[in-house]
């Protein structure tokens, strides 16, 4: 599913986009602003100038923020990873 969404400068898209209980997946595209949108997009896996997919399998950690959870048991190797956010960013260059 894909969501589109009129912005009216980078500070309302990064609002609109942010303005969800979900933080799986999201891109930016543009020259200006790559910097603040590493900072501020408020999700798991962002992708910049580049398509919205290919999370590379044992290479980036696949899991959201927020309601995008990650489903880790208590007690399970992967509970400390509850503790923490990891955020991938991938560039084309």
């Amino acid at each position: 599913m894909l969501a589109v969404l009129k912005a009216t400068d980078c500070e309302d898209a990064l609002r609109l986009a942010n303005d969800s209980e979900y933080g799986l997946t999201g891109s930016f595209y543009g020259k200006a602003n790559l910097a603040r949108a590493r900072a501020e997009f408020y999700v798991g896996n962002l992708y910049l100038n580049r398509k919205s997919t290919g999370a590379l399998v044992g290479g980036h950690p696949f899991g959201g923020f927020d309601m995008s959870g990650t489903n880790a048991k208590a007690g399970g190797r992967d509970y400390l990873r509850l503790f923490l956010e990891a955020k991938v960013v991938s560039e084309r260059v």
